[in-house]
C-alpha cells in the first residue's frame, strides 16, 4: 500500500503541471497542484484539467479489466501475454493494466482541489467554484468505485497526500459496502449541481482527416450518476433509482431508441432478408451516430484521447481492436452496393475479437418488422440478429460475413455514461426493487406516460410506483416523459431488434421472460414453471434480459465485467432457495467457463486483481 502511495505523492509533486501548451486539455496557467493557494475564480478550469488528464491516463486500463475480464471478448493468435493473463484470470501484479496508482493519482489531485479550494468565492450570488468542487468529488468517488471494483478492498484516504509522512499514516482501508456508504453520504449533498463547461476544445487535426472537437462539459462525471452507481453498487436500489431519475429529469432527457437501419446493411443480410420488409425507420435517429468521432448523441461522459501525442494522450484501443488511428498511411475504402463507405486502416493482427458467447446472443434475436403487404397490426420476424452488432463491428471488405475488428472505440471517445446505458441501470434498479413489469417497460415500451393506460402488463402497483416512489409519469413530470416526444415508442431492444413496442409485436412480456426462463432451467438445472413463476423467478429471469441487453447496446465500451459481477452479486443476495446456495456465484462461473479461467470463478474472492 505504502509503495503505491508513495508513488502517488511522486506523480502529485513530481510531474503535473498544468501548463503543456500542446495537450488538447491545456491551460495556461504555470501554477503546479501542490501550490496551496486556490484562491482565484480562474483556478478552477486549470485543476479541473488537471483532473480530467488523470482520467486519460486511466481510460485504457479501464476498458481492458472490463472487456478482457468479461464475456464478450475472445483473445486470438496476435494477443500478447497481458491480454491472455486478464482473459484467463490469471494476471498477476506483473500485468501491465493491473495499475492502481493511476486511479489514486485521480483520487490524490481530487483530494488536493477538495482540501485547498476556496468554495466562498461568488460572482453576484452564485458560487463559482462550486461546480470544479462538486465535479472533484464526483470524479474522486467515481475513481474509488473502479478501485473496490477491481480489487476488492482498497487504501481509503480523503485528504491529500504531499509528504513522506503522511503516507505512512495511510492505514484505512474500504471494501465494496463501506466505500459506498461513506461516499455517498457525501455526494448526496451536492445531488442537483451542474456539471462544469469550459465550451467545445479543439482536440487537433485527425490523420484522416478533419477536426476532433471535444465537448468540456461531456468530459465531467455527473453527481447523480455516480451517485446512483454506489447505490446500486451497495444494492439501496431505490435509492439508485431516485439518484438516476433526479439527473434524467433535470436534464430532461427521455428514453430516445436510437435504431441500426436495416437497409444500412442489407448486402451483409442478403440471404435473410424478407421480401415484404419495410424499413419504418428510415428517418428515425441512427445508433451508429453515437460512436461517430465528434458526437455528442446520446452520450452523457466521456474520455476522449487525443489524436496524436503531440496532442496530449493516446489510446492503444484502437490498435487491439485492429485500426491503426494514429497512422498517416494510406487509408482503404469499402463500399457495398447500399452505398456504405467505410474508411480505414485496418491491422491484419488484431489482437481481440468478439466471443462466440456474443455472436450466439446476437444471432438469438428476431428482428420485428411490419410487413410491406399489411397493415400496422401485423408484426413479423426476420432472421437478421440484433442489428447493433454490424454497427459494432466492421469487415475488411463489405460483405465480410465475420465483422471481427470491433469499431466502438476506434475514434478514441472512450464512454463512461450514455443515456440509453443509464436507463438500462434503471431498469436494474425497477427490477430488483420488485417491479420487473417497469424494468421490461425499459426493454420495450420506454417509460413514459403511455404506460398508464395502454400497456397490459404493467400492474397498478407499477403503475403506483411510477406516480409517486419513483416519479416519471406523476402530473408534474407527465409532459417530459412523455410518448409524443419522439414519433416511434420503442425501448432499448428497438434500437437493435425493431417494432418491438405495443400489442401486436410478438416481443411481449410474458413470452421473453417464458423463453428466459427456459434457458435458465436448462444451463442450471433448474424446473421453474414459466406459466405459474413466482414473483422472484420472474425478477431473477428479467434480470438476465438486462444483462442481455447490456451486452447488445454497451458491448466492448468497458463495463462489462462490472456488470457481471454486480448481478451475480443480486442473485446471490436474493435467489429463490430453489436455485441453490450460491447461485449468482455459479451463474457468472458458468458464463465465463469458455474463457478457460484458471481460477474458480464461483468463488466471489476471484473476480479481483491483486495489487501491485
Amino acid at each position: 500500500m505504502n509503495k503505491i502511495l508513495k508513488f502517488c505523492l511522486f506523480c502529485l509533486i513530481g510531474s503535473i503541471s498544468l501548463s503543456a501548451c500542446s495537450d488538447m486539455i491545456e491551460s495556461d496557467s504555470d501554477r503546479q497542484i501542490f501550490d496551496p493557494e486556490l484562491n482565484e475564480k480562474t483556478d478552477s478550469i486549470f485543476y479541473t484539467f488537471g483532473i480530467l488528464k488523470g482520467m486519460q491516463e486511466v481510460a485504457d486500463q479501464y476498458v481492458m479489466f472490463n472487456i478482457m475480464r468479461g464475456d464478450l471478448v475472445t483473445t486470438n493468435s496476435y494477443s500478447e501475454t497481458d491480454l491472455k493473463e486478464l482473459a484467463n484470470f490469471s494476471a498477476t501484479t506483473t500485468n501491465k493494466f493491473d495499475s492502481a496508482y493511476v486511479y489514486y493519482r485521480i483520487i490524490n489531485n481530487c483530494n488536493y482541489y477538495i482540501a485547498h479550494r476556496d468554495t466562498s468565492l461568488r460572482t453576484g450570488s452564485r458560487q463559482v467554484t462550486l461546480p470544479e468542487y462538486a465535479e472533484a468529488k464526483a470524479i474522486r468517488a467515481w475513481a474509488y468505485l473502479q478501485l473496490v471494483r477491481t480489487y476488492g478492498t482498497v487504501p481509503f484516504f480523503t485528504e491529500p497526500i504531499t509528504t513522506i509522512g503522511q503516507v505512512n499514516e495511510v492505514t484505512a482501508t474500504v471494501d465494496r459496502m463501506s466505500l459506498c456508504s461513506q461516499l455517498a453520504a457525501e455526494l448526496a449533498e451536492f445531488s442537483g449541481t451542474a456539471v462544469p463547461s469550459y465550451g467545445s476544445i479543439n482536440a487537433g487535426t485527425i490523420n484522416s482527416g478533419g477536426t476532433k472537437t471535444v465537448s468540456s462539459n461531456l468530459c465531467m462525471v455527473p453527481i447523480d450518476l455516480v451517485l446512483g452507481d454506489l447505490y446500486l453498487e451497495s444494492e439501496q436500489y431505490k435509492n439508485a433509482a431516485l439518484s438516476y431519475f433526479a439527473y434524467l429529469k433535470k436534464h430532461e432527457l427521455y428514453q430516445i431508441p436510437y435504431y441500426v437501419r436495416p437497409m444500412l446493411y442489407r448486402d451483409e443480410l442478403s440471404t435473410v432478408w424478407p421480401s415484404d420488409f419495410m424499413d419504418i425507420n428510415s428517418t428515425g435517429l441512427n445508433w451508429e451516430n453515437i460512436f461517430t468521432q465528434n458526437s455528442t448523441v446520446d452520450i452523457i461522459t466521456y474520455i476522449p484521447m487525443a489524436v496524436n501525442r503531440l496532442n496530449g494522450t493516446v489510446s492503444d484501443l484502437p490498435a487491439y481492436f485492429g485500426y491503426d488511428y494514429y497512422s498517416t498511411a494510406e487509408e482503404v475504402s469499402i463500399s457495398n452496393t447500399n452505398s456504405t463507405t467505410r474508411v480505414g486502416r485496418y491491422l491484419l493482427n488484431r489482437q481481440i475479437d468478439p466471443s462466440s458467447t456474443y455472436l450466439s446472443l446476437v444471432s438469438a434475436q428476431p428482428y420485428y418488422y411490419t410487413p410491406s403487404t399489411a397493415s400496422n397490426n401485423v408484426v413479423k420476424e426476420a432472421e437478421f440478429g440484433d442489428l447493433r452488432r454490424y454497427a459494432s463491428m466492421v469487415g475488411k471488405t463489405a460483405n465480410d460475413s465475420s465483422f471481427n475488428v470491433i469499431s466502438k472505440l476506434l475514434n478514441t471517445n472512450i464512454p463512461i455514461y450514455r443515456r440509453t446505458v443509464v436507463y438500462l441501470r434503471l431498469a436494474e434498479c425497477f427490477n430488483r426493487m420488485g417491479y420487473p413489469d417497469a424494468a421490461f417497460a425499459v426493454l420495450k415500451d420506454r417509460i413514459q406516460s403511455g404506460l398508464l393506460t395502454d400497456s397490459t402488463y404493467i400492474t397498478d402497483a407499477t403503475k403506483a410506483m411510477l406516480l409517486t416512489e419513483v416519479p416519471f409519469l406523476s402530473t408534474e413530470n407527465s409532459a417530459t416523459f412523455s410518448p409524443t416526444n419522439y414519433q416511434n415508442t420503442g425501448g432499448v431492444h428497438a434500437c437493435g431488434s425493431g417494432l418491438v413496442s405495443g400489442a401486436f409485436s410478438p416481443y411481449q412480456m410474458d413470452t421473453i421472460v417464458g423463453l428466459k426462463i427456459k434457458e435458465l432451467n436448462e444451463a442450471f438445472g433448474l424446473s421453474i414453471d414459466s406459466t405459474n413463476a413466482t414473483k422472484q423467478d420472474t425478477i431473477n429471469a428479467v434480470e438476465d434480459l438486462i444483462c442481455d441487453e447490456l451486452a447488445l447496446e454497451a458491448a466492448f465500451e468497458g463495463g462489462r465485467f462490472s456488470d457481471l459481477c454486480r448481478f451475480a452479486r443480486h442473485k446471490n443476495s436474493d435467489s429463490p432457495a430453489s436455485y441453490g446456495a450460491n447461485f449468482g456465484g455459479k451463474w457468472i462461473a458458468k458464463k465465463l467457463a469458455f474463457k478457460n479461467p484458471v481460477v474458480d470463478l464461483s468463488n466471489e474472492q476471484n473476480w479481483y486483481m491483486k495489487m501491485k
